[in-house]
C-alpha cells in the first residue's frame, strides 16, 4: 500500500492521510491499536500475516498474549460491521494468523474543498475537506485538538459544496456555536464562533471570498 493512498472496500473508506476510517459518511471509532491492525492487514494483503508479526507491529517491544490479539480482531470486526462466522474482510488463518480479504479499490485522497471552508485557531488556518471532518483529541480524528476538555471524537463538520454543518458527537463538554450548546446538526455561516470543549475556533466559509481576497492566516 502506497503511503497516503486512500482505500475503499465495501462501504468502508480507509484514509491514512487523515488517519480516518469511514463506514459510508460516518467515522468509525477505532483505538490506535485497532487502526494499526487494519493498516498492516491492508498493507500485507492478500498475504496472511503471522500472529508473531502482528503482535510485534501492534505492540512493539511489549509482551502480550495471543488472547489480546484475538480480542483486538474481534473489536475491529465489530467496528467494520462484519460477522466473525462469515467474515467479509478479516480471515482467520487457523494456527497461523490473519489475512485481509475482499476487493479493495484505490480512490483519490480527500482534497481541500474547492469552496473555501476553514477553521481559525490562534491565527492558524485549518482547511476543511469535502465530506466529513472529524474533530477530536487524538487520531483517528483528522483535526486533532490536544486539550483535556476535548473528547477523543468530539464533533464533526460536514462540508458539501458551499455549505457546512457542525454536529456534536456526544462529547462530555459539548460543542457550542456562539452561546448555544448544540444538540443536533447546525448550519455554519462565515464568522461563526465555535467552542469545542474549552477551545475557541472561528469558522470561515465561502462568504469570506477567495484566498486572494482575504487576509492570509499564518
Amino acid at each position: 500500500m502506497k503511503n497516503g493512498t486512500t482505500l475503499r472496500f465495501g462501504d468502508v473508506t480507509f484514509d491514512p492521510g487523515r488517519r480516518l476510517v469511514l463506514r459510508g459518511p460516518r467515522p468509525v471509532s477505532l483505538t490506535p491499536r485497532a487502526y494499526r491492525l487494519l493498516e498492516i492487514l491492508l498493507s500485507g494483503r492478500p498475504n496472511a500475516l503471522s500472529k508473531a508479526e502482528i503482535l510485534e507491529a501492534v505492540w512493539p517491544g511489549t509482551y502480550v498474549t495471543e488472547g489480546s490479539l484475538s480480542a483486538l480482531v474481534k473489536d475491529l470486526r465489530k467496528a467494520l460491521g462484519e460477522d466473525a462466522r462469515s467474515p467479509s474482510y478479516i480471515r482467520t488463518v487457523f494456527g497461523f494468523g490473519y489475512a485481509f480479504e475482499g476487493t479493495v479499490h484505490e480512490v483519490a485522497p480527500a482534497e481541500p474543498s474547492v469552496a473555501r471552508h476553514a477553521l481559525i485557531r490562534g491565527g492558524n488556518e485549518i482547511r476543511l475537506v469535502d465530506g466529513p471532518n472529524l474533530i477530536g483529541r487524538e487520531p483517528p480524528a483528522g483535526i486533532v485538538i490536544s486539550h483535556p476538555s476535548v473528547s477523543r471524537e468530539h464533533a464533526r463538520i460536514d462540508v458539501v459544496g458551499e455549505s457546512a454543518e457542525v454536529e456534536d458527537l456526544g462529547s462530555k463538554n459539548g460543542t457550542w456555536r456562539g452561546e448555544t450548546r448544540l444538540a443536533g446538526k447546525a448550519s455554519l455561516a462565515d464568522g461563526d464562533e465555535l467552542r469545542i470543549g474549552a477551545v475557541r475556533l472561528t469558522y470561515r466559509g465561502p462568504a469570506a471570498g477567495t484566498p486572494e481576497e482575504t487576509e492570509t492566516y499564518v
